[in-house]
């Protein structure tokens, strides 16, 4: 089974192919536009133009990856693409396009939640997990823990009550002077930052729960600049610093808690802020102590791309989960996983 996958939640334009086989499966070729250079003028996405942009590179893309992976379109058998949730605009694009070419064909659609082609990423890479285990989402948008038992099995254990962490990291950013995408430039900054400077709350570390709150550290983080009032470029980097140990000591705390509340042994990190080196660390080295294992996606596949789309549609596939006629369908700005 050869299914195409298609990714415009936000603002990266993925495509993907991906061949399903007995016993397992491969991604047969990716290709990703990311619109960071355009929106960086506007220090951060715009909606309309971020939705003109998908139109303009979804067909080049398609043929990038027909000609890499050496397939036609008619050996397709079904099209997945992000039906939600994400901007309005920029989904209506990846889907109206699947549902079109999928109807050319006549061949069946697969529309796949975002967050769950990120939960499954890691099973593109060379050592998988396996089922059950639990997911520490952490994105732009989102930041959840989930327990895992199968494709479309997902239980939601925690997750943020205000701003994803993604959210704080670049809203830190921009309170710091940084440019554009923040989240990024903030974990560079503060790798020049020393330890111990300036040390910020961790909250919700001690509430009991899984759920996460992260609107409050951005607060602090403001109340500490107007404090120090002119910055130079080292309490910069040194404002950073605190601010990303205090987010990552709470995210590796909780999601370690959770595996110990499930009984698991195999926790999954994705989305884009998985990428952030000094988050991998403290999880992998509160890992090693409680002899679990941990599994990320390839770097490439921390951010939004085509080839999770690719796989979770393949997944659906082959667990069961039935694909729909093409033709007919709408889009999902705001929908949860478990929803």
């Amino acid at each position: 089974m050869l299914v195409l996958g298609i990714e415009t939640s936000c603002d990266e334009s993925g495509l993907a192919l991906y061949s399903s086989e007995a016993g397992g499966g491969r991604l047969l070729a990716h290709a990703l536009h990311s619109q960071v250079c355009m929106h960086a003028d506007y220090g951060g996405v715009v909606p309309e133009l971020a939705s003109r942009d998908h139109v303009r590179r979804i067909v080049p893309l398609l043929r990038q990856v027909l000609a890499a992976s050496g397939r036609r379109l008619e050996e397709l058998d079904a099209v997945a693409y992000t039906q939600g949730p994400g901007l309005a605009g920029a989904l209506l694009v990846g889907a109206a396009f699947a549902e079109a070419l999928a109807t050319g064909l006549g061949i069946p659609t697969v529309p796949v939640h975002h967050l769950e082609g990120h939960l499954l990423s890691p099973l593109l890479s060379h050592d998988p997990p396996a089922f059950p285990f639990v997911a520490l989402l952490v994105s732009g948008g989102h930041t959840q823990l989930m327990r895992v038992t199968a494709v479309g099995a997902y239980e939601l254990l925690g997750e943020t009550l205000d701003d994803a962490a993604g959210e704080a990291f670049d809203k830190t950013a921009k309170l710091l002077g940084l440019d554009y995408p923040g989240g990024p430039a903030l974990a560079a900054l503060a790798d020049r930052g020393r330890p111990g400077q300036v040390v910020f709350p961790r909250p919700m570390l001690r509430s009991g729960d899984l759920d996460f709150s992260f609107s409050g550290l951005k607060t602090a983080v403001l109340t500490r600049v107007r404090e120090i009032g002119d910055l130079d470029e080292q309490r910069r980097a040194d404002i950073a610093r605190g601010f990303q140990e205090a987010i990552v000591e709470v995210l590796a705390s909780k999601a370690l808690r959770a595996l110990r509340r499930c009984g698991l042994k195999r926790l999954v990190v994705a989305g884009g802020v998985g990428a952030n080196r000094e988050l991998r660390r403290q999880i992998d080295a509160r890992a090693a102590r409680a002899r679990v294992s941990v599994y990320y996606p390839e770097l490439e596949f921390c951010t939004d791309n085509g080839a999770m789309i690719a796989l979770a549609g393949a997944l659906r596939l082959q667990s069961g989960h039935a694909a729909k006629p093409a033709g007919c369908f709408a889009v999902r700005p705001r929908w949860p996983l478990t929803g």
